[in-house]
């Protein structure tokens, strides 16, 4: 695939399925990196190199940005680990006989989440300056997303929880997807007001925090990431959210290869991207919107192939064509 002003191809990436992309919390210049080849990775974006790599005992499921200075990863062989980027020290935060699967940071609040052999999953509250806690959620939790002090939990069975943090006794909400086919994503607006969730059936829904009939009434869901190719179409997993910080339009990255961005207060898809290599395992918008990683893996959707797909990270700049509300 040729290179272009608007869009390159990192250096130096993993060579097994990319499961996390995440940028810094305040600049575009960083890049961190969790996938299956049990490391994590620290990209300047900027220069085009790899700054930092540590590498893990077992797949690396997860990752985020804590400051600039230090990041959190986690990972398939149970812990926890904070690593800081300059001097590639790392002490044990916590330890599981799971493994854990999800992780957020924001502010104050550290958020992880462990999917046990029962099927349950414990959310824990690892460190806040206001409270502290676990809970125990069911069935099976896939992904989670968060709003503020809301806590959105997407689980098996298509069911969506909501929790509030700053009371973690019980859910505030309890939901049933609009979607017909299992979860794959859940991220919420940077406003606050409601999160999007996809599917592995090529769908995407837009729903509201507010419980009130008026609000729910906004509520829809769409059909994307299908192509037709002899007549037949082929419906693709929607794997990979992110939102745009400053207009809260939001990309979404499929099974079929392709990016899309949407407004989704609009209902309407502003562009699609070219066509990659592979299905999007990852997006991740920087903070100032101007940037978007896209990561590129073979999600396995049909059994082997050969030969197998490059594991590649795409950095595209975008502009407000692309991402503004019209």
């Amino acid at each position: 695939m040729s290179e272009s002003r608007m869009e390159f191809r990192l250096k130096n990436t993993p060579g097994d399925c990319i499961q996390s992309v995440k940028f810094g919390p305040t600049s575009s210049q960083f890049l961190l990196v969790a996938s299956w080849d049990k490391s994590v990775r620290l990209y300047d974006v900027v220069n085009n190199n790899m700054r930092l790599q540590y590498q893990h005992q077992g797949p690396v499921l997860d990752c985020c940005f804590q400051i600039i200075k230090h990041l959190y990863n986690d990972t398939y062989l149970l812990q926890l680990k904070r690593m800081g980027t300059n001097q590639g020290a790392d002490h044990l935060l916590t330890g599981h006989d799971v493994p854990i699967r999800l992780y957020l940071y924001h502010s104050n609040i550290s958020l992880e989440m462990a999917t046990h052999k029962n099927g349950k999953a414990k959310i824990k509250i690892l460190k806040t300056r206001r409270h502290r806690g676990s809970k125990f959620t069911s069935p099976k939790v896939y992904t989670m997303g968060r709003a503020g002090e809301k806590l959105v939990v997407g689980t098996a069975n298509r069911k969506v929880m909501v929790w509030d943090l700053r009371n973690m006794g019980f859910a505030q909400q309890r939901r049933e997807s609009s979607l017909k086919y299992q979860t794959r994503c859940i991220q919420c607006f940077p406003n606050k007001q409601g999160y999007v969730v996809s599917s592995i059936e090529g769908r995407v829904a837009v729903e509201y925090l507010d419980p009130s009939p008026e609000v729910q009434k906004k509520k829809y869901a769409f059909k994307c990431h299908r192509l037709r190719e002899d007549g037949i179409e082929k419906i693709f997993p929607v794997n990979a959210i992110s939102f745009h910080n400053g207009y809260n339009t939001f990309a979404t990255g499929g099974s079929d290869g392709y990016v899309n961005i949407w407004d989704g207060f609009n209902k309407k898809r502003l562009c699609q991207f070219h066509r990659y290599p592979t299905s999007i395992s990852s997006l991740c918008f920087s903070n100032d919107g101007n940037t978007l990683a896209i990561a590129c893996s073979y999600m396995y959707e049909q059994e082997e192939i050969d030969p197998m797909p490059e594991d590649c990270i795409f950095i595209r700049r975008v502009t407000d064509q692309e991402t503004k509300p019209k």
